[in-house]
């Protein structure tokens, strides 16, 4: 079965739906963002701050690139992760399974108080809202879009996600 690559943007779900997907395939679980984290030692916001976004989305494509080939693998990308054409066609030549998890911006919003302070590209709802629209076109290039209401659990989504997934010979 091929990696699966859970795209979309802040506050979609793609940690805890990848967790639950995981589970599910009994694969490895790796949060993008998660892992920068760790190997900086700081902040998202941090790490912006100090290093510039240009760096930030250096290392975030090196990480990428790695996971991408590793074998038995559901990886939670960075809302600006896949709008990057150079990652999208990482996940293409790995024989990576993307899903777009399409949240409506009313959830997204409802979902980020508290959360947008670690959020360097969420300055206000409304910029905010400009940057989920604008990073949409880059979603819908997925190979699978889930339109969620954004009530549903984490593990419902994740058995929905192992349904529609290839296997691979």
């Amino acid at each position: 079965m091929a990696n699966t690559f859970l795209v979309g943007f802040m506050g979609a779900g793609k940690t805890a739906v990848g967790q639950a997907l995981a589970r599910i395939l009994c694969f490895r679980f790796v949060d993008l963002d998660g892992a920068l984290v760790e190997r900086f030692g700081a902040s998202i916001r941090e790490i912006f701050e100090s290093r510039g976004e240009a760096a930030f989305r250096h290392e975030e494509t090196l990480l990428l690139e790695r996971v991408a080939f590793s074998p038995r693998s559901v990886v939670a990308t960075g809302g600006g992760t896949f709008c990057l054409p150079h990652n999208r066609q990482v996940i293409h030549i790995a024989g990576g399974y993307s899903v777009f998890l399409d949240v409506p911006w009313p959830v997204i919003l409802r979902r980020l108080p508290g959360k947008n302070l670690d959020r360097p590209k969420f300055v206000d709802p409304e910029q905010a809202r400009q940057l989920y629209e604008s990073r949409r076109t880059s979603y819908l290039l997925a190979d699978a879009s889930l339109s969620l209401g954004g009530d549903e659990p984490p593990d419902l989504i994740a058995q929905r996600i192992a349904s529609l997934l290839p296997e691979v010979a």
